[in-house]
């Protein structure tokens, strides 16, 4: 059985930079979490950042490559650079995924970990530009397929089409 790193927010858990959560109560999610599918991450949190905590955002709006590379930082309204703890947050959700077999990832849109197709764009005003976070690069860099939470449709065909080919 396929294992899928998910957001631990997703799954209810108050990890949020708020202290909140975004429990996720589609079908799909609630099928996989019942199978014993998901295996629940907060990078942020394994990183070593508080609950809560300030929020941060990619400066610049530069993305994650510019941070993987060492070429951005990631910042909190006040000008804290928060960056190593993104990247061990990172590092330690790669390890994690190999650990479970993982080829396949469900994180939280908009985040500076887990963003997919969006983040916030570093000015603190709500404003969201293209790109991804550090957390789902990585993981993409390393073969791990990621999904968004409003991406279960596509995540289950993924899904099915990783259960049915030979490893």
């Amino acid at each position: 059985m396929e294992r899928i790193l998910v957001s631990a927010c997703l799954m209810g858990r108050a990890v949020r930079y708020d202290g909140g959560a975004k429990p996720s109560g589609h079908a799909v999610f609630l099928r996989w979490r019942e199978e014993g599918r998901l295996v629940p991450f907060c990078p942020e949190v394994a990183g070593g950042l508080p609950v809560p905590r300030p929020p941060a955002e990619i400066e610049g709006a530069r993305g994650a490559r510019a941070v993987l590379e060492g070429e951005a930082r990631i910042r909190t309204p006040e000008g804290a650079d928060v960056t190593e703890f993104f990247l061990a947050g990172a590092r330690a959700a790669l390890r994690r995924a190999r650990d479970h077999g993982v080829r396949l990832a469900l994180l939280k849109e908009g985040s500076p970990s887990c963003g997919v197709h969006r983040i916030y764009d570093g000015t603190f005003t709500g404003a969201k530009t293209p790109g991804a976070g550090v957390t789902t690069l990585l993981l993409q860099d390393h073969g791990i397929d990621v999904f968004t939470e409003n991406e279960l449709p596509q995540a289950r065909a993924r899904l099915a089409e990783l259960e049915s080919a030979p490893r």
